[in-house]
């Protein structure tokens, strides 16, 4: 049920914020501060790691949400504050920099915004502030990977300076979650089909905890991840919690065309029945339930009993987490599963190795071309690898930002003409 979106960018994390405000416009305003135009002696560590205390009282107050970029700039959004309270916060933040000579002048003629910051309102310039949103996640992306390469050529490697979860961390986190409302972590991602040149058409969309969110709002210091088995277990914790909140969800979408990614043993609690049973009649055949291959490894047995089990009932069962290296190894028909999904990583992009793209060819046609779904899709070119390979089902980042644009380009239903 939970998904580790690896270090999921701050970039990344308003872009998501963005689009989930879509519907939630009315009232929000957002303001994104220029501190990357500021000299670089006063742009270190400690005034950054300030400039954010100074707004935490401001945003938490206005039920806003601040993300600091790669690049050192703040953007923030709040809802209800008024232009004099949104003046008074950017004008607190150009006193902490009132040396530099970026506070010291005159706004821009255009649009009257000045060098320092740009305010936007929300509620009247959704397009304009998601055009910023994109375009920020574009360029940290585009750095993300200059510094990849250069990590490549160099043979460094980037680690994680979170710390380890420990076993008693692990018991308090648990009895937070039980009691805890997950709404503000709990994120839906489209499978969608692609044919050619069509625009993508959503069929499912996966329903999953981010743990990287989870992990920023209860440890955000700690590693949840870095202990693979205190990690399943907490995984384990957060199915039972889902699952308890799809059987009591009165959205009609959650009833049906989903998927749900747990562990074997989850599908063998008594938390799944309960959940089996909350649903509509005729819906289970439009559910599909995603294990990892590691997890089904630890306990074979246990696997097949749990397959049976809810194929018998008529779910979907998915294979989650291949990398373009197992997919040799995945025998989709001994298995007896039905789906398989594939994580797209850089041999699918734009300079891929050839050879190797031609043999996860040749194991995509061996599992089934209609059975594979390519996952963590970042841009158009691994959705065309991947439909050169003869894959139709595709998920991630660039799918995500092609459905929410389509959605806001979509023309409005012409007026009905009433009768006389």
């Amino acid at each position: 049920m939970a998904q580790q979106s690896g270090m999921a960018s701050q970039e990344y994390l308003l872009l998501d914020y963005a689009q989930r405000l879509e519907r939630h416009r009315d009232g929000r305003r957002g303001v994104h501060v220029h501190l990357s135009r500021l000299k670089p002696q006063n742009r270190r560590e400690h005034h950054i790691r300030i400039a954010l205390n100074t707004l935490d009282d401001f945003v938490s107050t206005f039920e806003g949400q601040s993300f600091l970029l790669g690049n050192n700039d703040l953007i923030f959004v709040v809802k209800g504050a008024t232009l004099q309270q949104m003046d008074d916060a950017v004008m607190r933040l150009r006193y902490l920099f009132s040396d530099d000579p970026l506070t010291q002048a005159e706004p821009d003629s255009d649009e009257g915004h000045g060098r320092f910051a740009t305010l936007y309102n929300i509620e009247g310039q959704y397009a304009k502030f998601m055009d910023l949103c994109e375009r920020v996640f574009e360029e940290e992306r585009a750095r993300q990977k200059r510094l990849q390469q250069m990590a490549e050529q160099t043979g460094e490697t980037f680690e994680d300076a979170r710390r380890p979860l420990k076993p008693e961390q692990l018991g308090r986190l648990e009895e937070f979650l039980e009691r805890a409302d997950l709404s503000s972590v709990f994120r839906r991602q489209a499978v969608s089909v692609v044919h050619k040149e069509s625009p993508p058409k959503p069929i499912f969309n996966e329903l999953f905890i981010s743990i990287y969110d989870l992990a920023k709002t209860v440890l955000p210091d700690v590693n949840l991840a870095a202990n693979r088995w205190l990690f399943q277990h907490l995984t384990q914790t957060l199915d039972r919690r889902v699952l308890k909140m799809l059987a009591r969800a009165d959205d009609r979408t959650l009833h049906s065309s989903f998927s749900i990614n747990v562990n074997v043993g989850t599908l063998l609690a008594p938390e799944f029945l309960d959940f089996d049973a909350s649903l509509r009649m005729g819906s289970r055949g439009t559910l599909v339930v995603e294990l990892q291959l590691l997890d089904i490894l630890s306990d074979y047995s246990s696997f097949l009993f749990a397959r049976d089990f809810v194929r018998e009932k008529g779910y979907r069962i998915c294979l989650d987490g291949i990398t373009p290296e197992l997919t040799r190894f995945v025998d989709r028909q001994f298995m007896e599963i039905d789906l398989v999904k594939l994580s797209a990583g850089s041999v699918f992009d734009s300079g891929g190795s050839q050879d190797l793209r031609a043999d996860i060819a040749k194991q995509v046609d061996r599992i089934g071309k209609g059975r594979v779904i390519l996952s963590r899709c970042d841009n158009e070119a691994m959705v065309r690898t991947g439909q050169s390979m003869g894959i139709t089902m595709f998920q991630g980042r660039y799918l995500d930002a092609v459905l929410q644009q389509m959605s806001r380009t979509k023309s409005p239903p012409a007026p009905r003409v009433a009768r006389r």
